[in-house]
């Protein structure tokens, strides 16, 4: 079977192509990208909710340590973001997701993040797919997980609980708390579950889907319109000031508004770019996909502010956001970053 990476990674049905031996063969061709490329190369590893994530995730984390490359294992499930911190927070070389991100339940898939905590670019991807063949050959014999834990080649850590205290420090949740804003949050099954209770409090937060549920009743956790009919019932039932849904890796937002009206990630976009400069006077280029709002344009025009336009897939918003003084950048399917 050929492997191939798409614009967030590869993703494949579960048990069909996505399997412990093609897992085994991603991961030892990240490895070999990375001993090829760092000194004592790290990586911090995590998984989503889906089926078989904690078994294949452990199993990818023998293969990186066997091939000695550190590992730091997420304790339980985590948001793709919370690994994104994690590869600056612990100093790693790189950051891993076993997750499908958006797609239906019966997939599973395996993103990289690179060492500024975004996706890895095209360029390493491709050094990646570049040894997947020799990887496939690859004799190195995996030891067992609890040898590799004891010789501190894999620690897990709560990651989660060290990405909520740095949220805890760049945002104002003390003003959050105080405003009596309520928040229904509707987590789709997937890895952001919990995170916004634990950060504002469960008083706060009405929570949908909040439980493990690896099926999904059969329904992709994309957070578009036409899959979160539930939240938008839920605000006006429960007497909410605005929705939060969030894909099964949590990188990805979709917003009602306090009638239960859908707030597009065009609209999200705009008001990011406003609160950012208007109300915390920061200033920065916006950085879109060329399928994302012109209103973008607009607003750069009258803030003075300079508008980049890249092709769909968020590792390129990262890229400019690496080179440069970016002050928001996302795409129209939900992603962005400040």
């Amino acid at each position: 079977m050929q492997i191939k990476f798409g614009t967030a990674g590869w993703r494949a049905l579960i048990a069909d192509t996505f399997t412990f031996k093609n897992l085994e063969t991603v991961s030892r061709a990240t490895a070999r990208w990375l001993l090829d490329t760092y000194e004592n190369p790290s990586v911090v590893l995590g998984h989503d909710t889906r089926f078989g994530g904690r078994p294949f995730a452990e199993h990818s984390a023998r293969v990186f340590a066997s091939h000695g490359v550190r590992v730091i294992l997420a304790e339980t499930f985590a948001s793709t973001p919370a690994i994104s911190w994690g590869v600056l927070g612990y100093r790693c070389s790189a950051g891993i997701v076993i997750t499908a991100s958006h797609n239906p339940p019966l997939y599973n898939g395996f993103k990289i993040k690179a060492h500024f905590g975004g996706p890895a670019s095209p360029d390493m991807i491709d050094e990646v797919e570049s040894r997947l063949d020799a990887a496939a050959q690859d004799g190195t014999s995996l030891r067992p997980l609890a040898d590799l834990m004891a010789e501190g080649l894999v620690e897990e850590r709560d990651v989660v609980a060290d990405y909520l205290d740095v949220l805890r420090e760049r945002l104002d949740i003390e003003a959050i708390q105080q405003s009596g804003l309520r928040v229904a949050h509707d987590a789709m099954f997937g890895a952001g579950q919990g995170l916004v209770s634990r950060l504002v409090g469960n008083e706060r937060v009405v929570p949908l889907h909040h439980d493990q549920n690896p099926g999904m009743h059969g329904q992709a956790p994309e957070p578009i319109e036409k899959n979160l009919g539930q939240l938008s019932a839920a605000i006006l039932t429960e007497g909410c000031d605005v929705g939060l849904a969030n894909d099964g890796d949590a990188d990805r937002i979709g917003m009602y508004d306090e009638k239960g009206r859908f707030v597009d990630s065009h609209q999200m976009l705009c008001i990011l770019a406003k609160y950012l400069h208007q109300e915390r006077g920061l200033s920065g280029s916006i950085v879109k996909t060329f399928s994302t709002t012109n209103m973008l344009d607009v607003i750069g025009e009258r803030y003075g502010l300079p508008v980049e336009t890249t092709k769909i897939g968020f590792k390129y918003i990262a890229e400019k956001i690496v080179e440069g003084d970016v002050l928001v950048g996302g795409e129209e399917s939900g992603g962005m970053a400040v």
